[in-house]
């Protein structure tokens, strides 16, 4: 029975196959297949990333050698100077009434400065990058002269655009000091841009009536020096008019010298008292200002670099020979990929059929 049984069982039957897990063999095949075809491609990949290497080498090599001018990678220095921003007065309605007052209000909100809180430092990050700023610099400089502008279309806005891309502005908020830095190709040129770009900022703030004490000191150091310059020509006349007494007069001409003598007197001292009390509040102003931040300080002038800021040679250097390194490595698998497919007839069957099946139907 048992043979029987044995007997009927089918025997079409194939033994089946234990099915590998997915991971290990496949990828170690698969690895060491990548493997093979950077060592079958190896003089390629040495010799294309060796050849990027000194090319890099080579141009880093010639830049330094062309004239800054004509360098196609000149040597580029940053000078920069920094300036304390108060914004300790500028809460409340202060700066946004005076932005209303000078006409910056509408062109403040459109550079993304709010009226209602508005800062100092705000103010001079958007007056830094603002048309009047950089129409200024060109004029000053006669950057309209320049190689790059001379056959420009739109000379204004290329000229803004020239000195945007070399100017940056920025701002510590903890330490409330604004930095403004320009870079060009010639050191002394970038400074005087630095110079001439702090002095406009704070003629700027000078004139939008921004730092009241300020202002009120410089409008005392006039009045004190103009009331001065009133004491000694008013001195200067009552000493002529005593010179001509002592050399004699006619006796019909004395009471309207008296008269003189005694007007100029009375100015002078008059004149005297105005100075002094002028003199009494601007040193109690100058008491005031010595406890207080000014709005717009200067704290550090440019100096002229003795350093290059950019470009970085040695990283171009070496991006440039990972790239021909990597580029290497692609053509590598795309030879091995043509090769692959040169060798399978069905995959070349697939290309060259095409064209068979164009033949045959020309020839009908």
């Amino acid at each position: 029975m048992e043979n029987q049984s044995e007997s009927a069982a089918p025997k079409n039957e194939e033994p089946q196959t234990a099915v590998p897990p997915h991971g290990t063999e496949t990828d170690e095949i698969s690895l060491i297949d990548l493997l093979a075809v950077l060592l079958r491609h190896k003089a390629l990949i040495i010799g294309t990333t060796v050849f990027a290497m000194v090319f890099a080498v080579v141009i880093s090599i010639i830049s330094l050698k062309l004239p800054p001018d004509k360098s196609f990678l000149p040597n580029q220095y940053t000078c920069s100077a920094n300036m304390l921003i108060n914004d300790s007065s500028s809460a409340g309605g202060t700066l946004s009434s005076m932005l209303s007052s000078s006409g910056l209000g509408a062109l403040a909100g459109m550079a993304g400065i709010s009226a209602g809180g508005s800062t100092y430092s705000a103010l001079a990050i958007y007056l830094a990058s603002s048309n009047p700023f950089l129409d200024a610099i060109v004029d000053n400089f006669n950057l309209l002269a320049h190689p790059k502008l001379e056959k420009s279309k739109s000379p204004k806005f290329d000229s803004r655009k020239m000195v945007k891309e070399q100017l940056s502005s920025s701002m510590d908020d903890e330490s409330g000091v604004f930095t403004l830095s320009f870079t060009d190709i010639d050191p002394e040129f970038a400074q005087a841009v630095v110079n001439f770009s702090v002095d406009w900022l704070q003629q700027r703030f000078d004139e939008l009536g921004i730092d009241k004490n300020k202002i009120q000191k410089e409008n005392l150091e006039k009045n004190i020096d103009s009331s001065f310059q009133e004491i000694q020509s008013l001195q200067d006349k009552l000493n002529k008019v005593a010179s001509s007494v002592s050399y004699g007069q006619p006796t019909w001409n004395i009471p309207s010298i008296a008269l003189e003598t005694t007007k100029l007197e009375m100015e002078l001292t008059a004149q005297q008292e105005v100075y002094k009390q002028m003199k009494t509040q601007y040193e109690l102003l100058k008491i005031e200002m010595q406890s207080e931040t000014p709005v717009f300080q200067i704290i550090e002038r440019p100096e002229i670099p003795d350093r290059k800021s950019k470009p970085s040679r040695g990283l171009l250097c070496i991006i440039i020979t990972f790239a021909g390194f990597f580029i290497a490595v692609f053509f590598a698998f795309a030879l091995n990929a043509w090769e692959n497919i040169r060798n399978d007839s069905e995959a070349m069957a697939k290309l060259t059929q095409p064209r068979k099946a164009g033949g045959r139907n020309r020839a009908k």
